[in-house]
């Protein structure tokens, strides 16, 4: 009878060896981030006064308009917040990854990374401050002579928090669409260029498609943690347009009713899990297209 064979680590099995090798990562990952989302979910789903299981605190946030509306208001920033930080990454990553000598890349690259370099928090407060009513702008048009009194409405604005959150995620973008770009096989925009096809019309024909799955990754690295986002409406929004995150906040840590606001967040967690799942098939059809 063939003896069988051992590994390396004796009679214990190759299965058995990987995995003693990833519980460490995995018994963390368990206590950090399912037990939370789990405790979460059993507040949700349990009544603040009995403790009874109810999905009343569902129906409250499904059917009251202050929900829905601070709900709509935070899709509506981060989709715009997305599209924005997209439109302006791409040209960057395209022209790093085509027209930018490959010695060089690598000091584009850690350029593009200096902002990670400060916190969040700080890039948020520098924003405030060029946008603020005393801000750079305002101080500076007020010297030129352009304007006779600080302008309003460049501060506690959609717009100023969908500018500041664009500049905030905007090497999350850059970053997969390089990559996504650099994979890209030369020889095929050779090949277009050789059949008679313009510059414009080989972008839109082959580098475009090819690029999508990096374009797809760069919308949901910073689509899913925008919608999220409760520093920047506090402090570029001034607190008078607050998201969905801020009334999670102001619920569970003001109100104290951690139940209904369990609630508010696994509500936008779904919401924000179907849009995800819609880019991920999104990306799934690009990659078969480009095989």
């Amino acid at each position: 009878m063939m003896a069988q064979k051992q590994g390396p680590t004796g009679g214990r099995s190759e299965a058995a060896s990987g995995w003693l090798l990833i519980s460490p990562t995995f018994i963390y990952a368990v206590l950090l981030l399912a037990a939370p989302l789990v405790a979460v979910l059993v507040y949700s789903l349990t009544l603040r006064e009995t403790g009874a299981v109810s999905f009343d605190n569902f129906l409250t946030v499904w059917t009251k308009p202050i929900y829905q509306k601070l709900m709509s208001r935070s899709l509506t920033v981060s989709f715009s917040v997305t599209a924005v930080t997209v439109l302006l990454a791409y040209p960057v990553a395209y022209f790093v990854s085509f027209h930018v000598q490959p010695s060089k890349k690598s000091l584009w690259l850690f350029l593009i990374t200096i902002p990670f370099w400060t916190s969040y928090l700080i890039r948020v407060f520098l924003w405030k401050v060029i946008l603020g009513y005393n801000g750079v702008v305002n101080s500076g048009l007020l010297s030129l002579g352009v304007i006779d009194a600080p302008l309003q409405a460049i501060n506690y604005n959609v717009q100023a928090m969908i500018l500041t959150l664009a500049h905030a995620y905007a090497p999350f973008a850059i970053l997969p669409i390089f990559v996504s770009l650099e994979k890209i096989d030369r020889s095929l925009l050779e090949a277009g260029r050789d059949l008679g096809e313009s510059s414009f019309m080989t972008f839109f024909r082959v580098t475009l498609p090819l690029s999508m799955p990096g374009v797809i990754a760069a919308v949901l690295i910073v689509f899913i943690p925008t919608v999220g986002d409760y520093v920047t409406p506090d402090l570029i929004g001034g607190g008078k347009l607050p998201m969905i995150a801020n009334m999670i906040e102001v619920t569970m840590l003001k109100q104290n009713d951690r139940h209904l606001g369990s609630a508010i967040a696994m509500t936008a967690m779904l919401i924000v899990a179907v849009v995800s799942l819609v880019f991920l098939l999104l990306n799934r059809r690009f990659l078969k297209g480009s095989k």
